[in-house]
C-alpha cells in the first residue's frame, strides 16, 4: 500500500502479483500477459489517484513523442468524448505517435479529424449510411450466416472458428454494401489484418518495412475504391460519390481514406467480437444456457455484454488543445492521453464484478462502439446486427458449439484480435 492509501500491488495468487513498477503500456510484453494480469494492471491504474504517464513506444516510421497519459476510468473516457473541442482527434486518433504526412492519404479519415470538417464529412457519409440503406442488406445478412454455419457443418470440427465463421460474415457484408466482388475480398481481408497487425511478426516480420507495408496496403484499399466510383450501381459506394449537402461531395482523396476507415473498422472489429462470443460463452456455460432458454430475449443483452468485455478498439487518442483540470488531474495543452475503452469496461464503479461475463447485466453503459460524443462508432448498429445475427444461426443450430484451448491472440495494444481459435461442436 502506498503512502496516499492507494494500493501499488494487486496479489493474484500462485505467487502471481501485479505492481505498477511492473505496468508499461508502451511495451509489446505487457500485451502479451495473461488476461488475468491485465486485468489486475487495469485495475490497480483506475485505483490510483491520478492518471499515470508512458513514454511512446519505439518505432522507427513515426516520430519521437513526449509521451501520453493512460485514461482508464469510465467517467474520465465519457467526458474527454464530449468535448472534442479540448480532446482533440486531428492530430490523430488511431496511433500514439504523430505520423508523417504520408500516411494522412490513406488514414485521415473522419476518425482523425475535428469540426467542422468532421462534421461536414460526417454529414455526407450519415446520408449513405441510414437504416433504409442498412436495411437492404438484412435478407443478405441472415441468408449469409445460415451459408456460414452450413459449410462449417459440413467442414466438421476442429477447424479455424476465425477465419470460417468470424471473418466471413463481415467481410462479405462490407464488401457487398461497397459492391466489392468476391475476387477482391481475400486481398481487401489481407489489407485489413496489414493495417490492424499491431507488433505481431506474422503480418509484419520486419520492422523496418513496417511503414512501407501499412503505406502498401492504404494503396491497395485506396485503388480498388477510385476503380469503383465511376461503377454506378445502388452501392455505398455509389451513394457516397453522389451525395451532396448544400454543395458539399467527397473528394477522391476522402472517399479512399473513409473506404479504408470502413473496411478495415467493419471487417477486423465486427471479426474480433464474434470471435470473443463464442470463447466467452465456452468459459461461461451458464450464460449460454440462459442464451439458449430465451434466444431472442435475450440476445441483444448478449450482444451488448460480447462487446463490453471484448472491447476490440481497445483505446483512441486524443490530444490537448489548451489546459483543462479534469478528475482533479490538469492536463497541458500539447499533451497526448490514450482512452482505454477496454479499461473503461472493467471499471468497478460503474460494473458490478466488471470482469464477469453476464448477458442479463442491467445497465450495461459500456465503451465499446466509443463514448457519447460526435466520434461515436458511426457502423455501431450494423455491428450488432451482424454480431446478433452471427450467434443466433450458431446457437439455434450448433447450441454445443465451443472453442478448444486459448485462442492465438493478436500482439497488439489497439486491437483486441484472435487470430485463430479452433471450435468443436
Amino acid at each position: 500500500m502506498s503512502r496516499t492509501g492507494r494500493p501499488n500491488a494487486i496479489p493474484l495468487g500462485a505467487g502471481v502479483t501485479v505492481s505498477l513498477s511492473d505496468i508499461d503500456l508502451s511495451d509489446t510484453a505487457f500485451w502479451e500477459r495473461p488476461m488475468a494480469e491485465r486485468e489486475a494492471a487495469f485495475a490497480l491504474l483506475r485505483a490510483q489517484p491520478a492518471p499515470l504517464r508512458f513514454a511512446e513506444p519505439k518505432v522507427g516510421f513515426a516520430l519521437p513523442g513526449p509521451g501520453y497519459y493512460a485514461l482508464v476510468k469510465h467517467a474520465d473516457i465519457v467526458e474527454a468524448s464530449r468535448h472534442p473541442e479540448i480532446f482533440s482527434s486531428g492530430r490523430g486518433a488511431t496511433a500514439i505517435h504523430d505520423l508523417g504526412p504520408e500516411f494522412g492519404e490513406y488514414f485521415g479519415s473522419m476518425i482523425n479529424m475535428d469540426d467542422p470538417r468532421h462534421a461536414r464529412l460526417r454529414r455526407i457519409v450519415s446520408r449513405a449510411f441510414t437504416p433504409k440503406m442498412l436495411g437492404q442488406f438484412e435478407d443478405d445478412l441472415r441468408s449469409e450466416a445460415v451459408r456460414i454455419v452450413d459449410d462449417l457443418i459440413a467442414k466438421g470440427p476442429g477447424c479455424d472458428f476465425v477465419t470460417e465463421v468470424a471473418a466471413r460474415l463481415p467481410l462479405k457484408v462490407i464488401c457487398d454494401m461497397m459492391g466489392i466482388g468476391a475476387e477482391h475480398h481475400q486481398m481487401v481481408f489481407d489489407a485489413s489484418n496489414v493495417i490492424l497487425s499491431g507488433d505481431d511478426p506474422e503480418f509484419v516480420q520486419d520492422v523496418s518495412r513496417a511503414a512501407e507495408l501499412l503505406l502498401g496496403a492504404g494503396q491497395c484499399l485506396q485503388d480498388l475504391v477510385i476503380s469503383l466510383a465511376g461503377r454506378g450501381g445502388d452501392t455505398l459506394i455509389t451513394a457516397l460519390t453522389s451525395a451532396n449537402i448544400d454543395g458539399e461531395k467527397l473528394t477522391m482523396q476522402e472517399l479512399g481514406s473513409f473506404f479504408i476507415l470502413l473496411v478495415v473498422a467493419g471487417n477486423e472489429t465486427t471479426r474480433n467480437a464474434i470471435s470473443h462470443g463464442l470463447h466467452l460463452f465456452t468459459e461461461n456455460p451458464g450464460q449460454r444456457a440462459l442464451l439458449l432458454g430465451d434466444v431472442e430475449g435475450r440476445l441483444p443483452g448478449a450482444v451488448e455484454e460480447v462487446v463490453r468485455l471484448a472491447s476490440p478498439v481497445a483505446w483512441m487518442r486524443r490530444t490537448l488543445t489548451r489546459d483543462h483540470e479534469m478528475n482533479g488531474h490538469l492536463y497541458r495543452k500539447g499533451e497526448k492521453v490514450l482512452l482505454y475503452y477496454w479499461a473503461a469496461n472493467r471499471d468497478e464503479t460503474v460494473f458490478v464484478d466488471p470482469c464477469r461475463f453476464d448477458i442479463r447485466r442491467p445497465r450495461n453503459v459500456h465503451v465499446g462502439f466509443g463514448a457519447p460524443g460526435p466520434h461515436f462508432c458511426l457502423g455501431a448498429h450494423l455491428a450488432r446486427r451482424e454480431i446478433g445475427v452471427m450467434l443466433r444461426e450458431l446457437f439455434t443450430r450448433l447450441p454445443r458449439i465451443r472453442s478448444v484451448g486459448e485462442p492465438d491472440r493478436l500482439r497488439s495494444s489497439f486491437i483486441n484480435g484472435i487470430k485463430r481459435m479452433t471450435c468443436e461442436f
